[in-house]
């Protein structure tokens, strides 16, 4: 049956932006591309973990602007050890944080940032009470 979540697809507007955001901010890394059947740029996978993946495709022209009441994609969550850690990361490189490190009401610790294309992003440290622990 099903194993897990292989990979998050995004259509990003600015390819090297992108890039430079999850590969060079956030640290992935870049696994390899494939073009379409002309040889052009289509997809670039990005490496979160073992088996875990970022696709990017070209070619996005219209934003998504998030709303609260929007049905579909809500928001990427990246697990952490340190909370603080990542968030000083990411303001050193410049990266602006939509919510500073706080207690979810899940008892986990969060903080939010924006990709180049305006998508959501959680970045998340489990606390050993919070319910993700313990089921």
């Amino acid at each position: 049956m099903i194993k897990g979540i292989g990979h998050l697809a995004l259509t990003v507007q600015n390819m090297e932006k992108s890039l430079h955001f999850y590969c060079d901010l956030l640290g992935f890394q870049r696994a390899f591309d494939i073009p379409d059947d002309k040889g052009n740029p289509w997809i670039e996978y990005i490496k979160v973990a073992p088996g875990q993946f970022i696709e990017l495709f070209y070619g996005g022209e219209v934003p998504s602007p998030y709303a609260d009441e929007k049905i579909g994609f809500n928001h990427l969550c990246l697990e952490v050890n340190d909370i603080h850690e990542i968030a000083d990361h990411l303001k050193s490189k410049g990266v602006t944080l939509d919510v500073e490190p706080n207690r979810g009401k899940d008892n986990n610790y969060q903080c939010w940032v924006k990709d180049p294309d305006g998508n959501r992003i959680e970045f998340m440290q489990l606390d050993p009470s919070s319910p993700h622990m313990n089921c």
